[in-house]
């Protein structure tokens, strides 16, 4: 009896260590999260832009340039989207359009990467002030790495190509949204 109860003591105590243990899923995203700093990319967890969520998504950030703003578009994977929405490259639609066609040097990189986005990634947005991709983080820091290069050269054919010319963001507003 006394065993018993030295085994429930013990226990007892290592419990609450066993719940400060980072699950399998933590494991994972700790160091895709530290991979995406490092590439110079926020990661910031918001409700997405999907019509009716309610939950914040992680969102992973690459900013134009201050005096170079971007055009304002918003792509949804279809499985996300109404089928009244236009068709973009594979399983992607248009929920907000550019106002002005994408620069020719932008058109490789976007479709390169919605052709091969996993399929936990739901949306691709960019304003003034960044591009960002919401997804549910399905893959290692070693996979995301692969989109990185694509997403900088994305990044840089569309900055300075905002949707009004002349556009600046508004100071402060800049560092606010990052």
């Amino acid at each position: 009896m006394v065993w018993l109860v030295i085994l429930a003591a013990l226990l007892l105590m290592i419990s609450p260590v066993m719940w400060l243990k980072p699950s399998p899923r933590q494991r994972r995203i700790v160091p895709l999260r530290n991979a995406a700093a490092k590439a110079g990319v926020k990661v910031l967890l918001e409700k997405p832009p999907l019509h009716g969520a309610s939950t914040a998504m992680p969102g992973y950030r690459w900013t134009y340039p201050n005096d170079a703003p971007g055009p304002r578009f918003l792509l949804v994977r279809a499985s996300e989207a109404s089928d009244v929405l236009k068709p973009s490259v594979a399983d992607w639609r248009w929920r907000i359009e550019p106002l002005r066609p994408l620069p020719e040097l932008a058109n490789e990189p976007l479709e390169a990467l919605l052709t091969r986005l996993p399929q936990d990634a739901l949306v691709l947005e960019s304003n003034e002030f960044a591009i960002t991709l919401w997804w549910w983080e399905s893959q290692t820091a070693e996979r995301f790495l692969t989109y990185a290069e694509d997403f900088r050269r994305l990044r840089d054919a569309l900055a300075g190509h905002a949707d009004h010319r002349g556009a600046k963001p508004a100071f402060g507003e800049g560092a606010a949204r990052d």
